[in-house]
């Protein structure tokens, strides 16, 4: 335990001052940013790609970066994991979910008819594939670095042949015309976000999720399998798994991992010891409150069966008596 008259020494996590962001202003991630009250009020700052926020918040160049990890349509975001994964040294401090609506926009004047060419991130492009595809078949299609890159692109341009697809807040900062709006392919379209920073874990709420990378010693028949039954046999949950190619050779692939709990409850922290110890190496990406729909309730139910269980131990305690029998 440490001496309280000493400084500890993982003080708490001030308050970020920059915060990355794919840029330019407009992005998806701007706007996903923007729900999250106690960050707006920092200095937002816009960066050209998603390894560049990484990388410029293991560096201190910004205190903390926001990035897209996964979409509920296109899956994960690999730049964004692979960067975790193998290029920086950063954890996950919150998730954050939002509904995306993509929009067909254009330059005053510019109709859907007369379009040559659409410009935007290819995880929105892929978004869009169906309308594209029934829509505008024939029409050519051009990668930017993100949503509101394209919109800024077609704005500068003022080609009436061309389009960006993105959301609203990018249509009004260019000063586009939405052509066509909700373009995507599925309605239900939302889009998962995460908040780094380097050296820091936040504390458990009772509705947690943690993300590891895991590489394994040996490729060897059942060495998935083996891995599995660690959490199996714990009872914890998965939500993610995906394996990804760690670049060292063609088929060496690991695995990266999403599993409810935090690195503080005991039957998470033995089973990260038992992988860690048996089957491979472990990369910790962090341990956050989990942005499910049902986060809040299962904290109240938490925080009550805390309060409970306090109150029976402390019932407890008052029958020990103050000598022997």
């Amino acid at each position: 335990m440490d001496d309280p008259a000493l400084p500890s020494p993982h003080p708490p996590a001030r308050a970020p001052q920059r915060v990355g962001y794919l840029g330019p202003p407009g992005t998806f991630t701007e706007q996903a940013l923007r729900t999250q009250d106690d960050l707006v009020g920092a200095e937002l700052v816009p960066l050209p790609t998603m390894a560049d926020v990484l990388l410029a918040t293991e560096t201190g160049e910004v205190d903390l970066g926001f990035v897209a990890i996964e979409n509920s349509i296109e899956g994960t975001v690999n730049v964004t994991s692979d960067t975790l994964t193998f290029d920086v040294d950063v954890l996950i401090q919150r998730e954050v979910v939002i509904s995306v609506q993509q929009h067909l926009m254009g330059v005053p004047g510019a109709t859907i008819a007369g379009l040559e060419e659409v410009v935007s991130i290819p995880h929105a492009t892929a978004q869009a594939r169906g309308f594209l595809q029934r829509e505008l078949p024939g029409v050519r299609t051009r990668a930017a670095n993100s949503t509101a890159e394209g919109a800024r692109l077609v704005a500068e341009a003022g080609d009436p042949t061309v389009a960006a697809i993105g959301n609203e807040l990018a249509a009004s900062i260019y000063g586009l015309d939405i052509l066509a709006r909700d373009i995507e392919d599925h309605p239900e379209n939302q889009t998962r976000f995460v908040a780094v920073r380097p050296n820091v874990v936040p504390p458990p709420t009772g509705h947690d999720k943690t993300s590891i990378v895991v590489a394994q010693r040996a490729d060897r028949p059942g060495s998935l399998l083996a891995i599995l039954q660690e959490f199996a046999a714990r009872s914890i949950n998965l939500t993610k798994l995906e394996s990804r190619p760690t670049k060292k050779a063609l088929g060496d692939y690991c695995f990266l991992l999403d599993l409810e709990g935090h690195v503080a409850d005991d039957v998470v922290a033995d089973c990260l010891r038992a992988l860690q110890t048996k089957h491979g190496t472990v990369k910790f990406l962090g341990s956050y409150p989990s942005a499910a729909a049902e986060a809040p309730a299962a904290r109240a139910e938490v925080d009550e069966a805390a309060r409970e269980a306090d109150a029976w131990l402390a019932d407890i305690r008052t029958r020990i008596t103050a000598g022997p029998p």
